[in-house]
């Protein structure tokens, strides 16, 4: 059936060409020949058909019969100009060939223009009628914010549309000495700094839009907050355009233009890094990688990526059944290629761990299995020195007795002058994998990569999911104190990074530095306020922080700080060269050392002495300042893990 429409439609085409290069001729013939003189104006019979079955002839190769005439662009304008000359040239040739007397020397020009202008105005004049149409059955008021390439893409497939769904009533612009000027006949109504009054001029008018629709991909951190906040305070929702590039066609057809809501990643306003994909597949590529922790989102994200550097085979461990099975299908769906085994066991179990590390022999690992939500690890602090200090150790002695070439720790800023048991647990594990590399640089052994960083947007258990469960149920939202700041960062770009710094700390011609215990730390640019997140988290689903939904504040939990640290001050962070990428110059102990104290902690741990376990503890980190506040060690509260 759409193949007979289609044929009809090339029909329809072929007909109302040939009839058009006709008048064409006869337009030609009229503009050379003799003033007043309309006597021949036919000349011979077959001129007529002659001129239809030329202009076909010669469109062929451009394709003009199967041109759709309601999008007619730039291109098929030119490939009908093309046509156009190609029939005045093949024309004449006819009328010698039927012994006919070309009517002047001008004719083949007249003739060539005559077929633009007459193949070209029907063509525009049904596109813009069709755009008219739109315009005129209505739809939803919207102002672009951004008068680029993402602002004409926008409107163009807005125009391509049979019913538009927008209706769009002019531009800001984000740049400069812009205003006045219009893109694809919309007015540029000013810049960012003149939204305000752009809205309010526009509310007085009766015109105010309902939607900002934001068609620059590069607008986002402050900027875009800034937007989102005048916005909200003319009580216009803010959203993003479509990627129209990217758009399946068959999606556009169906569906239609549709706005997409602002992605909380866009106002982290962190630039681009530029990664070494090549080194990563070196890395990778042909090696058997174990990665703990994998049902996680550290660890899953991980297992992702290195799937996609095409390992010889990936084990995935984790303690948690549910969450193994959901990489290990995902994976099965997206890497069916690359040999891989699920493993349940619990990195505190060292029988278990050497087992399964004799077996698969990994060369590279990547350890984050870890207890991380800092007021749980408070409540249960044996669990978590068990599972990130003693955890850790099993894993990288397991790991350098199995062969393995590089082992990476994943850290987290809370093990910078920590007041959390679970930011002690986490340097103390540092300290390990220090000492490890340390001696495995010597002797040429295993690298004990440690990489360390802040919070990642959409973990489990971290601040945004909750928050979107908190306003899904129409708030509060809880926060536990208004000056809360925390360092943010996406999962795939931290994974990316992580990545990154393997391949940096695997190297023979690493840093010094880094030969002597060095930490690599993350580029996690500027903290954001945990009430400035929840605010635009509430702007973002289009409603008026401490108007539509509520914010809580329900003060620190215990273990908590106000300000996270990247560095310790006796570990100032040094560039490396790679964007991204910064260095803590190293703060070590001997491994043996280190062994035993985890030895002992884990001794006081098991046997229930957790006064014993926190005094042993903060022998060995005796910056840890532990602020075992009193209150309940729930999830809900307003602030993120690592």
């Amino acid at each position: 059936m759409a193949t007979r429409r289609a044929l009809v439609r090339i029909g329809l085409n072929v007909g109302l060409d040939g009839l058009l290069a006709a008048a064409a001729y006869l337009l030609a013939r009229w503009l050379v020949g003799p003033p007043g003189n309309t006597d021949d104006l036919l000349g011979p019979w077959w001129a007529l058909p002659w001129a239809a079955v030329a202009l076909l002839l010669a469109g062929v190769p451009f394709k003009l019969s199967v041109q759709y005439w309601r999008f007619a662009g730039t291109q098929d304008l030119l490939a009908l100009a093309a046509a156009s000359v190609a029939a005045a040239a093949v024309f004449p040739m006819g009328l010698r060939e039927g012994g006919a007397v070309m009517p002047g020397p001008s004719f083949p020009v007249a003739h060539a223009l005559a077929l633009i202008v007459l193949l070209a105005a029907p063509r525009l004049a049904y596109r813009l009628s069709q755009e008219g149409r739109g315009q005129a059955q209505g739809g939803a008021a919207v102002l672009l914010v951004g008068a680029g390439e993402g602002s004409d893409l926008f409107l163009r497939a807005l125009a391509a549309e049979a019913a538009p769904p927008f209706f769009v009533m002019g531009l800001v612009s984000t740049g400069r000495a812009q205003t006045g000027r219009r893109i694809n006949g919309q007015p540029i109504l000013g810049g960012l700094a003149e939204l305000p009054a752009v809205l309010a001029r526009l509310r007085e008018e009766g015109r105010l839009p309902g939607t900002l629709v934001v068609t620059d991909p590069a607008l986002s951190g402050t900027s875009l907050a800034q937007v989102m906040a005048v916005a909200e305070q003319q009580g216009v929702r803010v959203a993003s355009a479509p990627r129209i590039t990217s758009l399946d066609p068959a999606q556009g057809a169906e569906k239609g233009l549709q706005l997409a809501p602002v992605a909380i990643e866009d106002l982290l306003n962190r630039p681009q890094v530029r990664l070494d994909r090549e080194g990563m597949a070196r890395l990778v590529q042909g090696r058997r990688v174990l990665v703990t922790g994998a049902g996680g989102s550290i660890g899953s994200e991980l297992a992702r990526q290195v799937a996609a550097l095409g390992p010889a085979k990936l084990v995935l461990l984790d303690s948690g059944e549910f969450a193994l099975w959901q990489i290990d299908l995902e994976l099965g769906e997206a890497a069916p290629l690359v040999p891989r085994e699920a493993v349940i066991a619990d990195v505190r179990d060292e029988a278990r761990i050497r087992d399964v590390f004799e077996r698969a022999r990994p060369e590279l690992v990547f350890h984050a299995a870890a207890l991380k939500h800092v007021p749980l690890v408070e409540a249960n602090p044996a669990e978590g020195l068990l599972t990130n200090a003693l955890g850790t150790r099993h894993v990288a002695e397991a790991a350098r007795a199995a062969g393995a070439a590089a082992m990476v720790l994943i850290s987290t800023d809370k093990a910078v002058n920590p007041t959390s048991v679970m930011g002690a647990s986490k340097r103390l594990a540092e300290m390990f994998c220090q000492a490890l590399d340390i001696q495995g640089r010597a002797s040429g052994g295993m690298r004990c990569i440690t990489v360390r960083f802040g919070n990642v947007l959409g973990s489990t258990g971290s601040v945004v999911p909750l928050f979107q469960r908190q306003l899904a149920r129409g708030g509060p939202l809880t926060v536990t104190h208004p000056d809360m700041q925390r360092y943010f960062m996406t999962v795939r770009e931290a994974v990316g990074l992580v990545l990154q710094a393997s391949v940096v700390g695997a190297l023979d011609t690493s840093p010094d530095f880094l030969r002597q215990g060095g930490i690599f730390v993350l580029d996690m640019g500027e903290p954001v306020k945990i009430s400035d997140l929840a605010r635009n988290m509430i702007r973002l689903a289009g409603l008026r922080p401490d108007v539509d939904i509520e914010i809580r504040y329900t003060g620190l939990r215990p273990g908590e700080k106000l300000f996270e640290e990247l560095f310790h001050g006796r570990e100032p962070a040094v560039p490396i060269g790679h964007d991204g990428l910064l260095m803590a110059t190293p703060r070590t102990a001997d491994a043996a050392i280190v062994g035993r104290a985890i030895d002992e902690i884990a001794l006081a741990a098991r046997g229930g002495n957790i006064r014993l376990t926190l005094a042993l503890l903060g022998r060995q980190i005796p910056e840890f300042a532990h602020n075992a506040a009193p209150g309940p060690a729930s999830a809900e509260g307003g602030t993120a893990r690592a």
